[in-house]
């Protein structure tokens, strides 16, 4: 039995917003000493695509804080008006940007470098007719098994 701690994650969220927890958590606790696995299931699929093409979606998220009381309404409202999902996009970009925040890519390769084991959903991607081509290299392929014989002795099991 090895000392080293284990972090399970299971990612199910593919916006933009819900890219970055497993991605920051993985690579933190990687460079903490931590064993650590990220299981994407469902629409965490989409973080895994070579070409992410991924969108803030507040319709999803009404507790994203906005300018002048937005807030309260915009969320529910402002989904009706064409073209809001790539402002608000561009907006969160542009955001992380100006505050240093690294790109969901460059987390996604940092956590390869750190050797977090990234496991796609095997099911997942029958169910989707996702061919295997559009994911970036390096992953493995497995079902809820594969997960549960890693989360199964991890010392924190997370669900994003």
């Amino acid at each position: 039995m090895s000392d080293e701690k284990k972090l399970a994650i299971i990612a199910t969220k593919g916006t933009l917003d819900w890219a970055y927890p497993p991605f920051i958590l993985a690579s933190t606790a990687a460079a903490l000493g931590y064993q650590v696995q990220i299981f994407f299931t469902f629409y965490g699929l989409q973080l895994l695509k070579k070409n992410l093409a991924l969108k803030v979606s507040p319709l999803g998220n009404p507790g994203m804080p906005m300018p002048m009381g937005m807030d309260k309404w915009f969320p529910v409202l402002g989904t009706a008006i064409p073209g809001m999902q790539a402002i608000m996009t561009t907006m969160m970009k542009n955001k992380m940007k100006s505050k240093g925040v690294a790109s969901v890519d460059e987390l996604r390769d940092l956590c390869g470098e750190a050797e977090v084991k990234m496991i796609a959903c095997q099911m997942t991607v029958d169910l989707f007719d996702m061919p295997p081509s559009e994911f970036v290299d390096g992953l493995e392929f497995g079902g809820a098994a594969t997960f549960f014989e890693f989360a199964g002795e991890a010392d924190i099991t997370l669900y994003i």
